[in-house]
């Protein structure tokens, strides 16, 4: 799975600090701290018909995690918001669009890692795309890949932050394995996530996925647990082995970028009949209901 430079992409404006500019001149100091060590925070969002899905989550989250790092100084969310829907407007963006939203600590007065050499406020980088889903309606091919997840007491993964060498090196392995993606582990051997989603199984009817112990607090997870209490489908959170996987009725992959996904080989092996299962079936029904149905959202109660 590769993605494709969209053309209506070409001539992008990525809004940095409030100030809009072409895609081709947008650039952040060498002294910018997500340049000098990855020190940022980020949210991936989607546009749906004017209406940023689950705005409000990901605006707390962003929130969470730069109190979590500690960030002297975080922009309201009105603040956020108000850039966001510039950068959507200046694009003439409505709908089929993916956002990144990257807040870092800002630029240092020198290169180094202490934070108190940051002194000028964050760098609040907006990025927009037209950007489908990202794994289509086929469904992935996953390995499992040799690079642990950290536990809470190494690195939090609560912390939705920009350091995402574990995720780069677990994808460089589904790369030259030919798969789509690979699942992650945690440091017991259960499993935590892919490189960019989360894992869920089907079983009996029985929807099961991993504990928030080595994979984030995910927006399209909770979605999905949402969904399954609103329509009485059992679902858990507990450790789940490899073996598990291997032999699950189905598995399937949720987030933003690729909403839910089905999981149609894992380590070679196929899962359940190799195509999308019923449960995932009833489950993207739901959450396209969902989508449709949730009104906008904007800190400052305004209408789109």
């Amino acid at each position: 799975m590769l993605q494709r430079f969209d053309s209506r992409n070409r001539d992008l404006l990525v809004n940095i600090n409030g100030t809009l500019i072409h895609r081709d001149q947008a650039g952040v100091s060498p002294f910018d701290s997500a340049v000098q060590g990855g020190d940022a925070v980020w949210e991936g969002l989607r546009l749906y018909d004017g209406r940023v899905f689950r705005l409000r989550q990901h605006l707390e989250r962003l929130r969470s995690s730069a109190l979590a790092l500690a960030f002297v100084e975080i922009p309201p969310e009105a603040s956020i918001a108000r850039e966001l829907r510039r950068t959507l407007s200046a694009n003439h963006m409505t709908t089929g669009v993916h956002i990144r939203l990257t807040l870092t600590r800002g630029v240092k007065v020198t290169s180094g890692m202490d934070p108190r050499l940051n002194q000028s406020g964050p760098t609040l980088i907006v990025l927009a795309e037209h950007k489908a889903p990202v794994y289509g309606e086929t469904g992935v091919r996953l390995i499992t890949s040799s690079i642990r997840r950290f536990r809470p007491d190494m690195l939090d993964p609560k912390i939705h932050h920009c350091n995402l060498i574990q995720s780069i090196l677990a994808k460089l392995e589904a790369n030259h394995a030919g798969a789509d993606d690979a699942i992650m582990l945690d440091d017991r051997g259960f499993l935590a996530e892919t490189n960019a989603t989360h894992v869920f199984l089907v079983n009996d009817e029985r929807v099961e996925t991993s504990r928030v112990v080595a994979c984030p607090e995910g927006i399209t997870r909770s979605v999905v647990f949402e969904l399954c209490r609103e329509h009485s489908i059992t679902c858990v959170e507990r450790d789940i082995s490899m073996t598990e996987v291997y032999r699950a009725d189905e598995v399937f992959c949720t987030g933003t970028m690729g909403e839910l996904v089905p999981v149609l080989e894992v380590d070679g092996r196929r899962i359940g009949s190799g195509t999308r299962g019923p449960m995932l079936n009833r489950l993207r029904e739901l959450f396209r209901a969902c989508i449709d149905s949730e009104p906008a959202w904007w800190p400052d109660g305004s209408e789109p």
